[in-house]
Parts: structure tokens; sequence; C-alpha cells
């Protein structure tokens, strides 16, 4: 083995498909991900502790721990997107083929 050749792999822009995630479900984890990211941002913005994030999103704190992990598996998109608008940010869907 030459350990001095490293193979570098394109992404795919969507990190769950490079996984190997199937399409469907790689896509709704990444936009799961991204909303994740934006509200972990203005938890950070409005600079609120867990806690009170918690009393702002109307989730437990443990809640909010695993959101700024990024456990994207414990949140559904539909969860998600009501936690981000209690957090003061509005999203918008755009489909496209």
């Amino acid at each position: 083995m030459d350990s001095s050749r490293i193979d570098i792999t394109q992404s795919s822009g969507n990190v769950f498909l490079d996984l190997g995630f199937e399409p469907a479900q790689a896509q709704i984890m990444k936009l799961r991900a991204e909303v994740m990211i934006h509200i972990e941002q203005q938890i950070k913005a409005k600079g609120w502790t867990q806690a009170q994030a918690a009393e702002q999103l109307g989730v437990t704190q443990p809640r909010v721990s695993r959101l700024v992990q990024g456990k994207v598996e414990d949140f559904s998109l539909d969860m998600l997107l009501t936690l981000a608008s209690r957090a003061g940010l509005h999203a918008e869907l755009k489909v496209s083929a």
C-alpha cells in the first residue's frame, strides 16, 4: 500500500447521498440539517442559553441540546420548520426539477 497516494472523490453536494443514503432520504436529511444549522445560528445570534432557547422554542433543554449537536435523526422536517418559526426565522421551500 502506497501511503503517499491519496484518492479524492468529488462530493455530490449532499453528504448524506455520499454516505450511501437513498436519494430521497438523503435530500430530506440535507434539508433537516440545513434548517438545524439556521436554528442554531439564530440561537447564538440571540445570545440564548439552551434553557432560554428551550423556553422560546417550546421544547425541553435536552431537546435543544440534541438540536445544537446536529442529531438530524431526532427531528422531523416538520418539527424543525416549527422550531425555526418559533425562533423568528422564515422558511421557504423551493422545488425544482
